[in-house]
């Protein structure tokens, strides 16, 4: 069909598994498993249901006449009544008892929560996969000396694993804070209309017990050791929103990464995966651009802007429930999902085949060492030789202005260290300077650091999630 609009997280960015999700037949399916409870776990508290009548849903759960269906939704525009109705004609001997007592978001909103947890969980598959790539690839580059930046300017080196355990302290983070609310994550169970269970009340001929224990009973059933403890007829759209805040906290950290990516690749530090027929550019064939961090920092922006959406949905509820959250949960909610497994995709085949090129970073390094070693210059000076300091310090000012001008206007290379070197008052040889200038002496800890975290941190968290792990073939980018 090439006359209808066509997502494009199904057709370009998300993976098969995340779709199924979110496809029609993981939604009716549950709505299925959702009723088959409900009776079983009513037939348990004593209502007249027959096992032939649950084993008859059972037997048709996938039995799906999506056909029909649609024909009934048109009829009674109504979603949950035209499936009850579709369940009902394959199910005959069962139907006066499917839906029994419940409202529609008995199925709608019970189904939005095993819905979410199911995507939760391939999402912590997909970030505990990609939390090893950082590992690996920081551990690797422990110890490559690389200029560090603040506001984007020359700074304090540091090395490039380093670098990469703030990308992976970031994921760590994000972790932690999915794994909080997914074990928050709790049914709405069978609250009724307004949440009071007034009809369920009716039904166990006014045994309260019975009512918390149906309850129970339909969470265990489904999978959950707990429901809200009150509600009105839908659970707190803050869930919605609490679980998007977990989204959109991979999706910043995700954004830090590729900009820093793109950044590097311009200075030709790292560079992509680039396979052999990608085509960089229509118009300039020799480039090669970070397409992929770019389309990271796109649909990361999306999820980000998109996190709004269930918080204010959150926000707009009116006393028990208002039904202005339906049309834009179904869209906001899935959507970021899709978008956070096309990221955390990208993210992982980016380092996973990132490519870093040692010299560039080591030029670029010593192009801006000299004006770094100043200080370490001054102070050897001072502490070996005798020498005065503030006049060391003045020297060092001159020198440094004389040599910045050679840099930026003339375009030629830095030659404080020859202009140093060649000052009789700092009295230097070509040996003591080199052994004063040994990168190690400016990456501080950097090293240690990267092997302290990942001892301390992430091979633990690692290990305890060693089942979570996806192979590298079943990750789509």
């Amino acid at each position: 069909m090439q006359d209808k609009y066509i997502s494009p997280f199904s057709e370009r960015y998300s993976s098969d598994k995340m779709q199924h999700i979110f496809s029609q037949d993981f939604k009716f399916g549950t709505w299925r498993r959702l009723w088959i409870a409900l009776a079983e776990a009513e037939k348990e508290l004593g209502i007249d249901i027959k096992d032939e009548q649950i084993a008859e849903m059972k037997a048709n759960a996938d039995n799906i006449d999506y056909d029909f269906a649609r024909e009934k939704e048109r009829e009674v525009r109504h979603d949950v009544m035209a499936h009850v109705l579709a369940y009902g004609k394959v199910c005959p001997k069962a139907k006066p008892i499917i839906h029994l007592g419940a409202t529609s978001c008995y199925v709608g909103d019970n189904t939005d929560v095993i819905i979410m947890r199911e995507a939760l969980r391939l999402v912590r598959c997909e970030l505990v996969s990609l939390i090893a790539k950082v590992r690996d690839f920081a551990n690797k580059h422990k110890a490559l000396a690389t200029l560090g930046y603040t506001h984007f300017q020359a700074a304090q080196p540091t090395t490039v694993g380093k670098r990469a355990t703030l990308w992976l302290q970031d994921l760590v983070i994000d972790l932690e804070t999915l794994d909080f609310e997914l074990s928050r994550l709790r049914l709405l169970g069978c609250k009724g209309t307004t949440g009071t269970a007034a009809s369920f009340l009716e039904l166990f001929d006014g045994d309260g017990e019975k009512v918390k224990a149906l309850d129970k009973l339909i969470a265990s059933k489904m999978g959950f050791d707990k429901t809200f403890d009150v509600s009105g007829q839908t659970y707190t759209r803050k869930m919605d929103a609490n679980v998007m805040r977990v989204l959109a906290g991979i999706a910043e950290s995700a954004t830090k990464f590729s900009n820093d990516i793109r950044l590097l690749s311009h200075m030709k530090e790292v560079e992509e995966p680039f396979e052999d027929g990608q085509i960089g550019s229509s118009a300039m064939a020799y480039k090669r651009n970070p397409m992929r961090s770019e389309r990271i920092a796109s649909l990361a922006r999306y999820v980000i802007v998109d996190s709004l959406n269930p918080a204010i949905t959150a926000s707009a509820q009116w006393f028990e429930r208002t039904l202005d959250d339906s049309a834009n949960k179904r869209i906001s909610m899935s959507e970021a999902f899709l978008a956070v497994d096309a990221i955390l995709a990208l993210y992982t085949n980016i380092i996973g085949g990132l490519t870093v090129y040692p010299e560039i970073i080591k030029r670029n390094l010593e192009r801006e060492l000299p004006f770094m070693a100043t200080e370490n210059i001054l102070m050897y000076c001072v502490k070996t030789k005798g020498a005065d300091r503030q006049v060391l310090h003045e020297a060092i000012r001159r020198h440094s202005i004389e040599a910045a001008k050679v840099v930026k206007e003339q375009g030629g290379e830095n030659d404080l260290l020859d202009r140093i070197l060649n000052d009789k008052q700092f009295g230097l040889s070509k040996k003591e300077l080199d052994k004063i200038l040994d990168v190690k002496a400016f990456t501080g800890r950097a090293e240690e650091q990267v092997d302290e975290y990942l001892a301390n941190v992430v091979n633990p968290l690692l290990a305890n999630n060693k089942d979570y792990l996806i192979k590298p073939e079943d990750i789509k980018y």
